[in-house]
């Protein structure tokens, strides 16, 4: 967690020197983008220790946290005020639209795995009904060859 935070204080750092000398937000895309990565696997890491019930440390939860909520909203303040009009909403859609197609692909790929699990379940369930079949017809063929067999000794 502690490297996520130093990379989104380093991407902020970059994006306001940048907007500070050349007045526009879009040449620092790059670390934008950075900056919400960083944001992102941070939730996701302190998601993943509550689930897991890791302890951690809540008050540098907390102030984490706070400290990536107070960059957004200065990051926020340079979109409005240094971006083209409606940037921040075309943002936070955008950034709505990527989360979906995220869990869309998750969702295909869980899908695909079921399906290739199911797929393999009944290979083996298949492969099993035919070994069992052919023992049985085979135990009914010896059957009837040592009927016959007995029948012929008599």
């Amino acid at each position: 967690m502690i490297a996520e935070l130093m990379a989104v204080n380093a991407a902020y750092a970059v994006i306001k020197e940048t907007v500070q000398h050349s007045g526009e937000i879009m040449s620092a895309a790059s670390h934008i983008a950075e900056f919400f990565k960083n944001k992102t696997q941070i939730q996701e890491r302190l998601a993943d220790k509550r689930q897991s019930g890791k302890e951690t440390s809540d008050l540098e939860e907390f102030f984490a946290l706070e400290e990536i909520k107070q960059k957004e909203q200065e990051l926020k303040e340079l979109m409005i005020y240094c971006g083209r009009p409606g940037l921040w909403d075309d943002w936070l859609r955008f950034q709505v639209d990527a989360r979906h197609r995220r869990e869309e692909a998750e969702r295909q790929v869980i899908a695909e795995q079921l399906a290739k699990k199911k797929k393999f379940t009944d290979m083996v369930q298949n492969f099993l009904l035919g070994f069992w079949l052919s023992a049985l017809a085979g135990l009914i063929g010896f059957i009837l060859w040592f009927m016959v067999y007995l029948k012929d000794f008599k």
